[in-house]
């Protein structure tokens, strides 16, 4: 009787533990193991940095297809994705195989950098209100000289495509529902939140 009352302790156990480290919004795009060693790159900064926001952090899969959601709001203290939206890449970064993306640091490459960034202040642009973002990395060290920011674009849809959306000069750009989305977030924050784009 003990036995099995041990053996139902730990089948409960593990169930809610699962349940509690990933919910059922992680998008079946995600390949998770990348996305959690992204996830405890981004949380040893955040450790390192008391300066930054500890509760929201922005990831960005260039693996996954532009038509599909690979920008991430994730949820640092419920550990889980909270929103997702389309976002486009840099048009440098195509290559002769479509899917199959290069990355550059260098100046009128129009190419995405991976890394993580801050988010700074926002401003009124060509593409209206945008974001300034900051590289901390070595490669995306040259964003500010670069003009990287974060905005929208019409011409970004707000749904899942089948096909490879629009591309951009460079800069991470999303919908415009989405961003309305994700400026009330970066507007509200009292501290710089993180944004990492991985491959």
């Amino acid at each position: 009787m003990k036995v099995l009352n041990v053996i139902a302790f730990l089948c409960v156990s593990f169930f809610v533990n699962a349940k509690e480290y990933k919910n059922d919004t992680i998008p079946a795009t995600i390949k998770i193991d990348r996305f959690d060693s992204q996830l405890a790159e981004v949380k040893e900064a955040l450790k390192k940095n008391a300066g930054y926001n500890s509760k929201i952090a922005f990831f960005v899969d260039m693996q996954i297809k532009s038509g599909k959601y690979r920008f991430f709001v994730y949820d640092l203290i419920k550990n889980t994705i909270i929103d997702q939206g389309l976002v486009a890449h840099g048009s440098g970064s195509e290559t002769k195989v479509k899917g199959d993306l290069k990355f550059s640091n260098e100046v009128n490459s129009r190419s995405t950098s991976l890394g993580r960034y801050t988010v700074g202040r926002s401003y009124k642009g060509m593409f209206g209100k945008a974001y300034k973002l900051a590289g901390l990395d070595a490669t995306n060290s040259n964003a500010e000289k670069r003009a990287i920011v974060l905005h929208s674009y019409s011409a970004v849809p707000s749904e899942e495509q089948d096909y490879y959306i629009s591309n951009s000069q460079g800069c991470p750009m999303i919908s415009e529902d989405f961003f309305k989305k994700i400026e009330k977030i970066i507007d509200t924050s009292k501290s710089k939140i993180l944004l990492n784009i991985y491959y």
